[in-house]
């Protein structure tokens, strides 16, 4: 209800449209169209631990994102981490406290930390602004997050960008070390790498350096990763930009195999394999924290969507 209540607070017209973009509201979600034909949905209502885009088109349509555990009758689907919905950011320990893997089934229940909507204050020009609130078992408020989030169609490409902005309230806030987190998607059965039987697939990552695979792209360093494979017969790239501002930019990435895709600045213990690296932030009362990122969803590989060239372009700006 009090979600509700935020969005009618709003009170404005139904559908708003910039360039194509329109925003369609109900008391627990937004959903994006592109002249008139789905994008994605933002999900962020009472139930919902933490807030979530499903699923991910492509310009033409194609769902490049797995749709379990919102849709569990999609063949081919594996049925593991039902906390990986759509794309989503969280992180998996913040003052020991887990908001990753952090649905209501999951062990142990006392230690699951909530992502809150606290209101939504703009859904027009093609872009989505809201605040939400990292919150502890108990209810009290960690940190509140000020999330801004672009959506645009150019061409073949789309483009989502993500400015989220982390405030410390009236406790330090520590974002632990932990290979758990933090920027993520989880991306389509067909695009894996390696499929459910251990056989190998025709997924490939690939990083800004030109590291190829899982084995040579999880854990390291990069501004850029880009994960494609055939949907069907016809291929498709999903990739992250890490911006240059970020901190520890270039991040560290938590990619794998069958298909989870995230940036990941903090678990350098578990990425360089070594117990005395401390990947951690901590910020102090009152402090905040900034990252961006870019989405861009492509037809082709990586090559031939010259994701290179288009992350320069971007990380300029």
């Amino acid at each position: 209800m009090r979600t509700l209540a935020l969005l009618l607070s709003l009170a404005v017209s139904p559908a708003l449209t910039a360039a194509g973009i329109e925003f369609h509201r109900t008391d627990d979600s937004i959903e994006v169209t592109n002249n008139g034909k789905p994008l994605t949905t933002l999900y962020f209502g009472d139930q919902t631990q933490k807030p979530y885009l499903h699923p991910l088109r492509a310009a033409d349509g194609q769902i490049v994102t797995r749709q379990y555990p919102m849709r569990d009758d999609v063949p081919g689907e594996a049925h593991d981490h039902p906390h990986h919905r759509g794309l989503w950011y969280s992180h998996g320990d913040v003052n020991g406290l887990d908001f990753w893997a952090n649905e209501l089934d999951q062990e142990p229940r006392d230690k699951k930390g909530k992502i809150e909507l606290k209101g939504v204050h703009k859904a027009d020009d093609g872009i989505i602004r809201a605040d939400f609130e990292w919150r502890t078992p108990e209810g009290d408020v960690l940190l509140t997050e000020n999330r801004t989030m672009r959506f645009q169609v150019s061409g073949e490409n789309v483009l989502m960008d993500f400015d989220i902005t982390l405030n410390a309230e009236v406790k330090p806030v520590k974002f632990g070390d932990t290979k758990e987190g933090t920027f993520a998607i989880r991306l389509h059965p067909q695009m894996r790498e390696v499929t459910p039987d251990k056989k190998p697939g025709k997924g490939v990552i690939v990083d800004a350096e030109g590291a190829k695979g899982e084995k040579n792209v999880w854990g390291k360093a990069s501004p850029w990763v880009d994960y494609s494979g055939p949907i069907d017969g016809k291929t498709y790239g999903v990739s992250i930009f890490d911006h240059p501002k970020n901190p520890k930019h270039p991040t560290f990435w938590h990619v794998r195999s069958y298909g989870l895709f995230a940036a990941n600045p903090f678990g350098e213990h578990d990425f360089f394999r070594d117990p005395k690296r401390d990947g951690s932030i901590t910020l102090k009362p009152g402090e905040k924290i900034r990252f961006r990122y870019r989405v861009v969803i492509h037809p082709g590989d990586a090559d031939a969507a010259s994701v290179g060239k288009l992350y320069k372009g971007w990380a300029g700006h």
